[in-house]
């Protein structure tokens, strides 16, 4: 809704005549019936999770430093220049004797190393034989067992590798150079292992290493035992140079550039930049000054522990990017050392490519040395070094980079103009890079939210670029202004892969939850978020469940169910129900808490998802009891008619689909008993009626009884009552045969008081719902039930010392705790047999089950921050202000008319056609040029501007002789539904859908419409009458009954009842708030009164009512009866005039009076403030069938007996008859069967017994 002072506008549109004030009025108004749980499948979200958790987590134990230098002696193959590359691992080995230099440069290298992988086992083979390296390689290996070892080869006093696939090594003596197969260096690592070759032209031992590894393979096929030969797959390769290549020789550069890039990547970085032509913006850093450059390389607050971080998260962003999500998994988050030599690879290919050189991998990587990010590198160095003359020279602090704050920016950019369709965006890797900073963690976190918000596919992308360890470690952190995001973020993740659930409770990370969820200073929708993550956790999951219990969660969870949020209160009393899911000891837990009685107030929640969810968690405390004992029966028996009595007649088929799934458990707990009162039922059938009868079984018969059950035609439905508990059982035990007892089953008194039997009964209800998905549910559980019954009687005759037990009495225990676990649980044995032990039993196989929770779940994986008034630049927001505007014009177009309609002839026919049964019911659309038709049970849509038909529908009607009694149209300002009563106290809602007419929801309404039978005149009977009010968002329905039923929509309660003070049926009802009747007042905002129903304002500077709320209902015995809804139900009934003769047809309150007509013709229009007729009409000589008195033109349409139907005006005056025969060319009418009346225009339709509908105008036009 808008919020705009209506009150104000309405004022300056009466007074200058604006007639935009309807169209505001119509914005104003509510859209009922347009829930997600209306317009969309109760349907949990299809399985989106990516393999994004590595399966092999693997890691590098073992590191095999191979250097074959032979200090002093250069290659025979190698012609160096000169001046030449000399550093290896930064030392000069001409500055040292050759065994000195030898061994500081292995030392060098190792410690390179172990800054990326400490943990490691380190052996050094310097200036090797093939033996040595032989046994260096399989001692690696064995150490290992399954995980990886590297093996880094520097070649750079030896050959280059041969064309046959060989490296080179030395003999004992170091007078010959040895060639050392990669066919045997395969056979002495193993696999997983990883290679790296720091030595020219090692592209051909990449390309002959896959080779060898196929003649591996398929050796190890040939064996007896090809399962143990080790894949090569596995293994990684990383080579300086391609085939043919020889390593740089660069003197400002060192010679072993690979491995200096791979091992010490921001040193080399530093010195190839200041290198470049654009170093020449920093004329003052020299390569002497790079070695100076201060701080840690692991402390992030220095300038090269920020270059490091920066580096990292510019490598990662890159491979994310390029690379495929399974290899980028694979190679950089697998395992650390692997992970950091890759990020370093791609730094060795862009400064190699620059020296002619093209380093290879296996499996090789697409070509990334001219990626973008690596601008946004060169930036960062250059902003760096900018600063370090000043900081070298005159101590300046060093000023931290704008790097991850541009790249936030970015990333925000990409928000606000980023959807599913456009590629990822690339920043999102440093991102999470940032999380493990304070500086920009607040807004990180708040943008990863937003990301994440968009939907499963945003989820499944940060967890494959490893959002998860840096969100799970996040969740150490005390700062409260961290957790309204983080909770955020740990809904999004667990809605799409609840797996994580046990990452969680193996770190402790539900306690954060809870804490959350307790913190009252947070705010209910983030605590609503904690309830969500607590529920996942806990889901099917009995160390969560545990954890959880140990937390408190079920006295944290009972504190927050009076919370103003109903997402909160839904979502707590679904994490209740998910604890104690086969879960005894938190049952147990919430018994001591009075849980379940705590959870009662909720089955009459204003809001249905969380009635839905209190039904699902007390259905849950049932199913949860794995030992049973007599405080537990009663407890069970308690909460099963708790939730007969509250919600078996609930609004919403949402609750009674989980009333269902409840009374399941009650039913497979107590299964012998519900065996019990079904072999009654079949006994009394088979004893009491004849096997062949040749009856037809109503439907919910068939489904209670099968074969054995034969009613009485008479019965036409099994109805729900307001109180399942006040059931009365006449067709069950109507002709209970003396001869039961003699059957073993029990007499009729052991059966007729129990609560079993009362929960058959109430099954047998919901078996009769008139909403499908709720009636196949419960017959799913009786028919379980009867086949059970069927199976025993099969095998064996039940023991007649069996008996339906009786309901035990509430006994006083000194103890709620829980039974020892010595208590066993017992199970019920078929065949008769008496109760035995069973210490093994398995949790119970549901019988139905709904997709609610699943549902409920799937709303955190679609995006929820968006603006409240929706997108208006939306095709339905253009359509919904197109429908207003034009609201407002056909009201002001039909003005013109009900000025002349008091004095004109409504005679000429616009349209007409013929349906296939005769009509009952014809009502307008307000603004469409729609008709809808009822016959009997079906209804259809015509266009009557073109004669087309829109809609027909199926059979509309839920049992064999029932119709459809009343018709209202729903969301007539928009999209317009169809609202039908039955006379079997029914009502129902469809909406248009391709055509088609599909059911949004129905209810029994009432379940006592029997009163038209009760009458002196037994033929008189109107079924059910049902008045829609719009502008409070009302159903009023009566009837064949006592009473008026007000009914929310919005909230799908039933609110109160007032006794209609008469024995007879109410034939014709009507309201201030009829169809366009709010019209006559200025709009007010709602005031919500104690009942929810938008009725009662009171004006803020007086005690004025502002809105009346009346409601007038006639009668069968003649009576008028004016009800205010303000009042009590006792002092409701505010006028009653007895006037008329006969039953009244017609009745319209139109502002104080009231318009009406009884059967036998005669019409009277009473003043409220009179106690008698002010302008009584007088009576035509024939009855009156049918009567239609216009919203706003002061005219009266009534039908007779014989064939005319009589205009008149409000004064009595007759303006014209439409008779049998119109003239010479007249149209021919039938006798009427229905009348009705546009709400705006001055059309009349009239149906006929005939089958024939026709709709007369004023004038001839269209």
């Amino acid at each position: 809704m808008v919020d705009r002072d209506y009150g104000d506008e309405a004022r300056e549109a009466e007074e200058h005549g604006d007639e935009s004030f309807a169209a505001v009025a119509d914005r104003a108004l509510r859209i009922i019936f347009a829930e997600e749980r209306h317009v969309e499948a109760i349907t949990g979200m299809k399985d989106m999770t990516e393999k994004w958790r590595m399966t092999e987590r693997m890691k590098t134990v073992s590191v095999a430093l191979v250097l074959c230098l032979n200090v002093g002696v250069d290659p025979p193959d190698i012609v160096k220049t000169q001046p030449c590359a000399r550093l290896e691992c930064w030392i000069d080995p001409l500055c040292l004797s050759p065994s000195k230099a030898l061994e500081t440069i292995g030392s060098n290298l190792q410690k390179q190393y172990e800054r990326w992988q400490p943990r490691a086992r380190y052996k050094q083979s310097l200036d090797p034989t093939s033996e040595e390296v032989k046994k260096l390689c399989t001692s690696l290996r064995r150490n290992a067992k399954e995980e990886r070892v590297l093996f880094h080869y520097n070649g750079h006093g030896v050959p280059k590798p041969t064309d046959n696939g060989e490296i080179w090594v030395f003999n004992r003596t170091y007078t010959q150079y040895i060639p050392l197969s990669i066919y045997d260096l395969q056979t002495w690592m193993g696999a997983p292992s990883i290679y790296v070759y720091d030595c020219s032209n090692a592209g051909i031992i990449v390309h002959w290493f896959k080779q060898f590894a196929d003649q591996h393979t398929r050796e190890h096929e040939q064996e007896r035992n090809p399962t143990s030969a080790p894949s090569f797959q596995n293994c990684i390769q990383l080579a300086a140079c391609d085939v043919g290549q020889v390593l740089p020789m660069n003197p400002d550069l060192p010679a072993d550039l690979f491995t200096a890039c791979l091992t010490t990547p921001i040193k080399v970085a530093l010195r190839w930049f200041v290198m470049q032509s654009t170093s020449k913006l920093v004329p003052k850093v020299t390569m002497d000054l790079i070695d100076k450059i201060p701080g840690q390389i692991a402390d992030r607050r220095t300038m090269i522990g920020e270059l490091n971080f920066i580096f990292t998260a510019i490598t990662d962003t890159i491979a994310w990017n390029t690379l495929p999500r399974e290899r980028f998994q694979k190679l950089f988050r697998q395992d650390l050392l692997v992970a950091s030599l890759f990020r370093n690879f791609l730094l060795a290919e862009r400064i190699l490519r620059s020296c002619d050189c093209t380093p290879v991998s296996s499996p090789a990587l697409p070509p990334t040395y001219q990626h973008p990010m690596w601008q946004a590198w060169d930036l960062a160095l250059d902003l760096s070094l900018g600063q370090l003359p000043g900081i070298l020279e005159n101590g300046n602090k060093f000023v931290h980079l704008p790097f991850f704050e541009e790249q936030l920016t970015a990333f925000q950019v990409w928000l606000d103009l980023g959807s599913e369709e456009r590629n990822p965006p690339e920043q999102l890797p440093i991102v999470l890079q940032v999380l493990l900073t304070q500086v920009h963690r607040m807004r990180a976190l708040e943008l990863l939210g937003r990301f994440l918000d968009l939907g499963p596919w945003a989820v499944n992308l940060a967890l494959s670029v490893g959002i998860f360890p840096y969100v799970l470690k996040l969740l150490q952190s005390c700062a409260k202004e961290l957790r309204p995001l983080l909770v955020f973020i740990w809904a999004k993740i667990l809605a799409v892969d609840h797996t994580c659930q046990a990452d969680l409770v193996r770190d402790k990370g539900h306690t954060y939850f809870l804490q959350v969820l307790q913190d009252s200073s947070i705010s209910s929708d983030d605590r609503t978020l904690a309830a969500f993550v607590l529920a996942c956790i806990v889901k099917n999951f009995k160390d969560g469940q545990e954890a959880a219990s140990k937390g408190a969660l079920v006295s944290i969870c009972l504190e927050q169910l009076d919370d103003n949020s109903s997402k909160l209160r839904q979502w707590v009393a679904i994490c209740l129900g998910r604890l104690w899911d086969n879960f005894d000891k938190a049952r147990w837990t919430g018994v001591r808490d009075s849980a379940h009685e705590k959870l009662y107030t909720l089955l009459q929640d204003p809001c249905p998802e969380v009635r839905a969810s209190a039904v699902f968690a007390l259905g849950t405390f049932i199913n949860s009891v794995q030992t049973m004992t007599e405080h537990s029966k009663v407890i069970d028996h308690s909460v099963v008619m708790t939730l007969v009595n509250n919600v078996g007649n609930d609004m919403s088929p949402l609750v009674r689909k989980e009333l269902v799934v409840a009374i399941q458990w009650f039913i497979l707990a107590f299964e012998r008993s519900f065996l019990s009162v079904a072999a009654h039922e079949a006994s009394k059938d088979d004893s009491n009626t004849p096997p062949h009868s040749g009856v037809d079984l109503p439907r919910t018969g068939s489904r209670l009884f099968g074969e054995w059950s034969h009613r009485d035609d008479r019965i036409k439905r099994v109805n729900s009552s307001s109180s399942i508990s006040t059931i009365a059982y006449p067709i069950i035990f109507n002709h209970l045969s003396p001869m039961m007892p003699s059957h073993g089953y029990g007499s009729l008194g052991a059966l007729s008081g129990t609560v079993y039997l009362k929960v058959w009964n109430a099954l047998a209800t919901l078996d009769n719902d008139p909403f499908p998905e709720v009636s196949v549910m419960a017959g799913v559980v009786i028919t379980h039930i009867r086949s059970q019954l069927k199976k025993d009687s099969g095998d064996v005759r039940l023991s007649s010392s069996i008996s339906l037990p009786p309901s035990p009495n509430r006994a006083s225990f000194l103890s709620e705790s829980p039974p020892s676990n010595d208590s066993p649980r017992l199970k019920l044995q078929k065949k008769g047999q008496c109760l035995t032990i069973n210490e093994e039993a398995k949790p119970r196989a549901p019988l139905v089950c709904t997709q609610f929770i699943e549902w409920a779940c799937k709303g955190f994986a679609q995006p929820v921050k968006k603006t409240k008034n929706g997108d208006v630049e939306s095709e339905d927001y253009y359509m919904r202000e197109w429908r207003y505007t034009r609201n407002a014009e056909r009201r002001s177009e039909a003005k013109e008319e009900q000025v002349r309609a008091s004095m004109s002839r409504l005679e000429s026919q616009v349209f007409n056609t013929r349906t296939q049964v005769p009509p009952t019911i014809v009502q307008f659309h307000p603004y469409e040029h729609q008709i809808v038709v009822v016959g009997k049970e079906t209804f259809g849509v015509w266009d009557w501007s073109t004669g087309a038909k829109l809609y027909q529908s199926r059979k509309a009607v839920f049992s064999k002789m029932s119709q459809i009694t009343s018709m209202d149209w729903v969301n007539p300002q928009d999209v317009a539904l169809f609202m039908t009563g039955s006379d079997d106290g029914t009502v129902s809602i469809y909406k248009p859908s391709n055509n088609n007419l599909k059911l949004v929801t129905a209810w029994q309404a009432h379940s006592d419409l029997s009163l038209g039978n009760k009458l002196n005149n037994p033929e008189v009977s109107s079924g059910l009458r049902l008045t829609w009010e719009q502008y409070t968002q009302s159903v009023i329905t009566t009837g064949d009954t006592r009473v008026l039923r007000f009914w929310d929509a919005e909230r799908e309660l039933k609110l109160f009842d007032l006794p209609t003070g008469a024995d007879c049926s109410v034939t014709s009802l009507d309201s201030t708030y009829s169809c366009v009747g709010h019209e006559q007042e200025p709009y007010m905002p709602p005031y919500q009164g104690c009942d929810g129903l938008v009725m009662n304002s009171i004006d803020a500077q007086s005690t004025r009512p502002t809105h009346r709320g009346l409601v007038v209902a006639g009668c069968a015995d003649g009576s008028i009866r004016v009800f205010d809804r303000r009042c009590s139900p006792a002092d409701s009934r505010i006028k009653t005039w007895i006037d008329h003769s006969s039953p009244v047809i017609g009745v319209q309150l139109r502002g104080n009076s009231v318009v009406s007509g009884g059967s036998a013709g005669d019409i009277k229009i009473y003043d409220l403030r009179k106690n008698s007729a002010v302008c009584p009409i007088s009576s035509a000589p024939t009855p009156m069938i049918a009567m239609a008195v216009h919203r706003k033109a002061d005219t009266i349409a009534c039908g007779y007996a014989n064939q005319t139907i009589g205009i008149y005006n409000l004064l009595g005056q007759p303006l014209n008859v439409i008779r049998f025969y119109e003239g010479f060319m007249g149209y021919r009418i039938g006798q009427v069967a229905c009348l009705g009346y546009h709400p705006y225009k001055v059309a009349l339709a009239t149906g006929m017994n005939d089958c024939s509908i026709s709709v007369y105008c004023l004038d001839n036009r269209r």
